[in-house]
């Protein structure tokens, strides 16, 4: 374990009001260098520097966490599905730092799922799972469905609303607000709550989009 990339995590952690205890740690550090030994061979992400990952992807990642945990907080154990999970952003630090979240990453690539069956069995996380499959595939309900630089706000839902359990709702990691994208949603889809992000260490911006089907009931809470 990396002093200094400990260090960084469990800073990075407070500012984002995430609560991890000593397991949770050591859990996200061990899946860092399980990316970085992985990526050497698969080429799962861009980012290569042990430090970057920590901040470009670990806190990047949980800085949905907090908003997350307050969205669902009427429900017992919520289902989140990880759509393009990729090498499992933001879906693994999910079920880390949100055990009460039972949590499925997908992605369309087989590397990135062999990888996450890998995570899932060595750092022993019973309330995540990794399918390889297509979210057009996907028809058992998820009470949230999120995504990390997956596609438009457009594509995103309209792809999944297929796997969105009755009240569901959409959560897309942005960088800048999307005006545009926002724009093209039309009708059939509400944005009800933008959450500015403020990534420890990451000089950019950052917001998450929450939308849910027009004329849903307003199981969550509203943007205020």
């Amino acid at each position: 374990m990396d002093p200094h990339q400990e260090s960084v995590l469990r800073a990075g952690a407070q500012a984002l009001q995430v609560a991890l205890d000593d397991g949770a740690i050591d859990r996200l550090l061990r899946y860092a260098d399980l990316l970085i030994k992985w990526n050497q061979t698969y080429n799962l992400t861009a980012i290569r520097s042990p430090d970057d990952i920590i901040t470009h992807h670990v806190l990047d990642s949980l800085a949905v966490a907090a908003p997350l945990r307050k969205l669902t907080s009427a429900i017992h154990n919520p289902r989140l599905l990880d759509v393009g999970s990729g090498a499992g952003l933001p879906g693994v630090m999910l079920a880390i730092a949100c055990p009460k979240f039972r949590v499925t990453c997908i992605d369309a690539v087989q590397k990135k799922t062999n990888f996450l069956q890998h995570v899932i069995g060595a750092l022993a996380l019973a309330n995540l799972s990794a399918r390889h499959e297509r979210i057009e595939e996907v028809t058992d309900p998820f009470d949230v469905i999120a995504a990390r630089a997956f596609a438009s706000l457009a594509q995103f839902t309209a792809q999944s609303r297929g796997a969105l359990a009755a009240n569901g709702i959409w959560c897309a990691m942005k960088g800048k607000y999307p005006n545009d994208e926002i724009a093209a949603l039309g009708t059939s889809v509400q944005v009800f709550h933008v959450e500015q992000l403020n990534v420890p260490g990451l000089n950019a911006e950052r917001c998450l989009i929450c939308m849910r089907p027009a004329g849903t009931l307003a199981t969550f809470p509203a943007s205020h």
